[in-house]
């Protein structure tokens, strides 16, 4: 397995020549969907969907309705390579997918809510989850899990329950081109009261770096 953090929210994940690429939003550089052979999207904002990087590919995408809407308005010829998936739904992405979760977190309540699908991969033996913009907790066991680490709608104390509560071995910042490395650096040190008691590690990698 081999884990590569792009710009943002996006993560690469290549195993036995599946390549999946996570969000490659505005702030992801288009090589992050070189060789890609499936994208998935979690929720239509732009730091997670960006269409020139999913014309820049020819390969499937799995994605939710209200991303799929978008798509068939702004993009019909990406629209024509959208796979629907519905909350808690199992799928086949080249690797085991299964979709979690169904809202956005809150941003404000006066701001409508839009809809938001996690993503647990099966990825060889270990597990791995890409919330997108949501703090919803899986069903099954997390090897890494791949954190918010900045966001309008995030606080430190937020994202560091969400880790504790999933409890995967392993947490990598993800959602992080918000704040300043010295923001990341007082998040980091704040991560690291909280996690190694209960046998957790928290890890950050620049863009384009391999977990």
């Amino acid at each position: 397995m081999r884990i590569t953090k792009f710009g943002h929210a996006c993560v690469r994940v290549e195993h036995d020549g599946v390549v999946l690429v996570l969000d490659p939003g505005v702030f992801t550089e288009t090589e992050a969907v070189d060789g890609a052979t499936a994208v998935l999207i979690t929720h239509e904002h732009p730091d997670h969907l960006h269409v020139a990087h999913l014309r820049a590919t020819d390969a499937p995408i799995w994605t939710i309705e209200g991303v799929a809407d978008v798509l068939r308005e702004q993009a019909p010829d990406v629209a024509e390579r959208v796979t629907v998936v519905t909350p808690g739904q199992q799928f086949d992405a080249g690797l085991p997918v299964s979709a979690v979760g169904e809202m956005h977190a809150v941003i404000h309540p006066e701001i409508d809510r839009i809809h938001n699908s996690g993503y647990l991969m099966t990825v060889g033996d270990q597990r791995v989850y890409h919330p997108g913009d949501a703090l919803t907790v899986p069903d099954s066991e997390v090897d890494l899990l791949l954190v918010p680490s900045s966001a309008p709608w995030l606080r430190s104390q937020d994202a560091i329950e969400f880790a504790r509560a999933v409890r995967a071995p392993r947490n990598l910042a993800i959602h992080d081109r918000i704040y300043t490395e010295a923001a990341h650096g007082i998040l980091e040190s704040q991560m690291n009261l909280f996690l190694p008691p209960a046998g957790q590690e928290y890890l950050r990698r620049a863009d384009g770096q391999d977990l």
